[in-house]
């Protein structure tokens, strides 16, 4: 048996060698070696993403439409509520009564109403608009260009979606 703690004949190489020279993808291509399992199992593993990547985002944009109508359903509910609460006070007949009173300005037999017209403090009140001169002044604009512009501004804004409570945003419409 030949002793382990000999040298051996081969020089060994040093890292520094190695990190000195670079890299030889060759020689490590050459080194892989591929059998027909392992081709298969890659195969497998491939066409598994190729299937479950859709999927995946199907899944994530199921489970946001979810969540986007469980809020609708919690706005839904809130409102219901309220129109329930609602309800219960129109079921009194004091409630009803202040309602008609404040509302409609209806008055028992015998009672007499004062509506107050001007209530509002002077800072809150109205400002009296300037008087119209009986003079007839001429414009210094184009009116022309004025008119163009507005026709044109108005061609190409971006039409607003009206706001629906209650319902989630439908995907966006791609725009072009």
């Amino acid at each position: 048996m030949a002793d382990r703690t000999a040298p051996s004949s081969r020089p060994r190489r040093r890292t520094t060698d190695a990190a000195a020279r670079g890299v030889d993808v060759r020689g490590w291509l050459g080194n892989l070696r591929l059998s027909g399992f392992m081709v298969i199992m890659m195969g497998l593993v491939v066409l598994a993403a190729f299937v479950l990547v859709p999927t995946i985002g199907t899944f994530v944009s199921q489970r946001q439409q979810i969540a986007a109508l469980q809020d609708a359903v919690s706005v839904t509910a809130d409102e219901v509520s309220a129109l329930q609460a609602q309800q219960e006070q129109w079921k009194d007949s004091a409630y009803i009564t202040a309602q008609a009173r404040e509302r409609l300005y209806y008055t028992r037999p015998g009672e007499v109403l004062y509506l107050v017209i001007d209530d509002l403090p002077a800072s809150q009140a109205p400002q009296d608009k300037p008087e119209v001169s009986d003079t007839v002044e001429q414009t210094r604009s184009d009116w022309m260009a004025q008119l163009v512009r507005s026709v044109t501004e108005s061609g190409l804004a971006q039409t607003a979606v009206p706001v629906q409570i209650g319902v989630p945003d439908p995907a966006p419409a791609p725009t072009g």
